[in-house]
């Protein structure tokens, strides 16, 4: 199955986690204090508020935040601000371009079975087209297969 960041259904991908670990009802059930038709009803939303989310990401030991930042990286418009007029903030500032593997083998699969050619993902997810060659050439696996 290949993993899509674009449309994230959370619910699912917890579900798909539990089902991996195959953690016991009754210990999420208890660690999250709720009942089994509260965490039925969880794996069918497609969002979860952030506080439980990070209560499952530590029963899972799985960092569910990161598909979220996926998305980010693949699909968020980048940022026009000018630099001067940037005001400081207190919040901790974030490098966008920081790939992680998952991201780097989706993208190489999409170039490698032909779903999406190079121009094309370096139009939609302005990754610039050196780096997709690197990627090729270093992960792809017509070249490591």
């Amino acid at each position: 199955m290949k993993f899509d960041y674009k449309e994230i259904h959370i619910g699912s991908i917890i579900k798909t986690r539990v089902d991996d670990t195959g953690t016991d009802f009754e210990r999420i059930c208890k660690f999250l204090k709720t009942t089994k038709d509260k965490v039925e009803e969880m794996y069918q939303s497609k969002s979860l508020d952030s506080d439980i989310l990070m209560r499952w990401s530590k029963l899972l030991e799985y960092d569910f935040f990161r598909i979220y930042s996926q998305h980010l990286i693949l699909y968020a418009p980048p940022s026009k601000v000018d630099k001067q007029t940037e005001k400081k903030s207190l919040l901790p500032n974030f490098r966008k371009s920081i790939y992680t593997r998952e991201v780097i083998d989706f993208i190489v699969e999409l170039i490698e079975t032909q779903e999406k050619t190079m121009p094309q993902i370096v139009k939609e997810y302005r990754i610039p087209k050196s780096t997709l060659h690197r990627w090729t050439k270093k992960y792809g696996n017509l070249n490591n297969g």
